[in-house]
């Protein structure tokens, strides 16, 4: 086959082009400079897409012996990425910028660029696995390596976006295994750090990235009750399950911390209080997917598991599908969950799909604040 590396400059893609290569594909490595200002450099774990990622890159497939180009996606990536982070944030919603880019630009924008110039497949360092059902369907699972497992922010992909997929290091035992082979290979980035946090905000501090991008616009911090609490610079500089930060002067009635349950941007309102009416039963969804071949009788609820965070647990709920709206259950209530989060549903170790999750239902109701307060 001919096979499109997507080569971050890190372990991970270089091994996995590396595999590639070694399975007898014809590859080709490419980098995508996503940021705008193309002398961006790394620091330390911070930061991915520099210069410094491109350079590591062009190193390792110089030493696979592949042909390398960098290409230019980041008027593509400020848009749908950047643009999109910033807006849902001003819209009260907490996104997964993750999700976007891989959805929007690695297996969107790249794959369609990548069949039009003939290749076969994308191919990156993602840790899943691409198995193939009884009847010859393409199925996205975990990693074999927990720890690692990415399956979660791959959720987005459709079948024909699987059916151009390739994941080589799906089935590795571990990632001390990719940097030792990396080093044996003789690829300088096999003790490369792995990079974190959201790849556009390096220096880590989103509060004040989103605040220098919309400014400031006060409003008012209030209680489940209505009770004014104190006051806020912007909505965009919370998050649902927020503790810290919250600037109220006076403590609970219990004395126990408050946390942020709602973000109501239009009347500028953060609502918060007790860590227990964080949870909650119930989420919907009216975007939605299926990660392969889609799933029979979506009307009736099914048992799955769900996780909603990259790094998260999976847990036991039901979902169905009504009036084109994803319905999810949960069988314990869930902590902490925000409008705009990615739920990703799995049958075993299989990726089923997600959905954007655009409302929750609390497991607490309100009037349990009134006898909080009596």
């Amino acid at each position: 086959m001919k096979v499109l590396a997507a080569m971050s400059g890190g372990v991970d893609s270089a091994v996995a082009a590396a595999r590639a290569v070694e399975a007898g594909h014809e590859v080709v490595g490419v980098h995508l400079a996503l940021s705008r200002n193309s002398g961006t450099l790394r620091t330390g774990s911070r930061g991915c897409c520099t210069i410094e990622d491109s350079m590591d890159a062009q190193r390792a497939a110089n030493i696979l012996g592949i042909p390398y180009y960098v290409w230019d996606f980041s008027e593509k990536f400020k848009t749908d990425v950047v643009d999109d982070f910033i807006a849902e944030y001003q819209s009260g919603r907490t996104p997964n910028p993750c999700m976007r880019c891989n959805e929007r630009i690695k297996f969107a924008a790249l794959l369609e660029k990548a069949l039009a110039l003939g290749f076969d497949a994308v191919c990156t360092g993602h840790y899943a696995s691409l198995l193939t059902d009884a009847e010859g369907n393409l199925e996205l699972h975990r990693s074999n390596e927990m720890a690692k497992d990415q399956s979660y922010v791959l959720g987005v992909l459709t079948a024909e976006q699987l059916a151009h997929s390739m994941f080589p290091l799906g089935a590795t035992a571990s990632k001390n295994d990719i940097r030792r082979e990396a080093n044996e290979r003789g690829l300088s980035v096999a003790n490369k750090p792995d990079s974190y946090d959201i790849c556009f905000i390096p220096e880590g501090d989103t509060q004040d990235w989103l605040s220098e991008k919309v400014g400031k616009a006060p409003g008012q911090i209030v209680d489940r009750l209505g009770n004014v609490l104190g006051e806020h610079g912007g909505t965009h500089e919370f998050t649902v399950g927020q503790r810290k930060g919250l600037s109220i002067g006076r403590p609970a009635a219990d004395g126990k911390p408050r946390y942020v349950l709602e973000i109501q941007p239009k009347t500028k309102t953060v609502v918060v209080g007790p860590q227990a009416a964080l949870a909650i039963s119930e989420m919907l969804g009216e975007k939605f997917t299926w990660c392969g071949v889609a799933p029979k009788n979506t009307d009736d609820w099914s048992e799955i598991k769900v996780q909603v965070r990259a790094h998260g647990d999976a847990i036991d709920a039901r979902f169905k599908v009504e009036d084109n709206l994803m319905r999810i259950q949960v069988t314990e209530p869930l902590l902490g969950v925000a409008p705009g989060q990615t739920a990703v549903l799995y049958l075993g170790t299989r990726v089923l799909g997600q959905t954007t999750i655009d409302k929750t239902v609390s497991a607490l109701p309100v009037s349990a604040d009134s006898e909080m307060l009596a």
